[in-house]
């Protein structure tokens, strides 16, 4: 009886790893999409249609790039992001003419 009860704590365990996983993945890829819909909405003012779209699209392309990737590498490319982010925004205050 000690096995089975072992044996379930042990899937428990790894499907709520792999949930969590997952919905970190999927907030990351949101946030990636929402700021390229944004740019292109900035640059060609396309419809509401489209930018729905276009977040769709990005979220789904980055879930199938960071299929493989772990808690590591999604918090490394999260850090990337911010740092850019950051980078953007320097540059965005700075800017001549602005």
């Amino acid at each position: 009886m000690a096995h089975v009860i072992e044996n379930i704590q042990l899937k428990l365990k790894n499907s709520s790893h792999g949930i969590l996983l997952f919905t970190f993945k999927l907030l990351s890829g949101l946030l990636l999409g929402l700021t390229i819909a944004l740019i292109g909405q900035e640059i060609f003012a396309y419809s509401t249609f489209l930018f729905a779209f276009v977040i769709t699209v990005i979220t789904g392309l980055f879930l199938r790039k960071a299929r493989r990737w772990g808690w590591v590498a999604i918090l490394v490319f999260d850090l990337i992001c911010a740092l850019v982010a950051l980078l953007l925004r320097m540059y965005i205050l700075i800017a001549p003419g602005a």
